[in-house]
């Protein structure tokens, strides 16, 4: 019996790739610069990974991503050439992370999975950044959950496990949803029931997981999809 499913959000739920590249071209362009906005995306999206693991190392203490994507921002700001973008304008810009747009399956398959279960972000973003991201798109969440709670980021099992616990679900009881073979493995060891969602354009045409490269509870195409296969099972 699944009684809460967890979400993945950035690249699950929502295309990071394409609001950040929109969001640096609408803040910067008007200052005269002009680069390759999806590049500059995809390397502010490429520090994630590394300076989360100053954490999960414990070489730092534990950090909100809107504190580590401000870091990471300052870093590709220098690396593009402008370290002259002033202190306003990269507090603004960091907040383009709260400013991404939904795949288009998110929002109704969304509504259609909360008829049935209880419904949470499991996301290394902290929750200012989950809730306004959740206000902006319409994800009608019944909590917040995931890094922030936990004090730690994943994969490390205990933020599937506070997830769960803040279900008052045993790990069998909860569904790590993501577009990532890496997090539903993660999930899958710390005891939770997976179900892994194709985003395939995820960092550009051709560049996401079509498929899982690891064994899961359930494939789908999408998120209405997903509704449709637990429906039925």
């Amino acid at each position: 019996m699944i009684r809460a499913l967890l979400f993945d959000v950035f690249g699950t739920l929502v295309d990071w790739r394409s609001g950040i590249a929109r969001e640096a071209r609408t803040i910067l362009e008007p200052s005269g610069i002009a680069i390759d906005w999806s590049a500059f995306a995809d390397a502010w999206r490429g520090e994630y990974q590394p300076s989360m693991e100053e954490v999960r190392a414990g070489r730092i203490p534990f950090s909100k991503l809107d504190v580590l994507h401000r870091r990471n921002l300052d870093r590709v700001l220098e690396r593009f050439g402008l370290a002259r973008v002033d202190a306003a304008t990269r507090a603004e810009l960091n907040l383009a992370w709260h400013r991404l747009d939904p795949w288009p399956d998110v929002v109704p398959g969304l509504h259609k999975l909360r008829e049935r279960f209880r419904l949470a972000p499991c996301s290394n973003g902290n929750i200012s950044l989950m809730a306004d991201l959740a206000r902006r798109n319409d994800f009608r969440w019944d909590a917040i959950v995931g890094a922030e709670l936990a004090r730690d980021y994943k994969p490390k099992p205990s933020v599937y496990l506070a997830a769960a616990a803040a279900f008052d679900c045993a790990p069998g009881e909860a569904m790590m949803v993501a577009a990532h073979s890496g997090d539903l493995a993660a999930a899958a060891a710390a005891g939770l029931r997976t179900a892994f969602i194709a985003r395939p354009d995820e960092a550009g045409p051709g560049t996401g997981e079509r498929k899982a490269s690891v064994p899961v509870d359930v494939s789908a195409n999408g998120l209405v999809e997903l509704a449709q296969r637990l429906e039925a099972a």
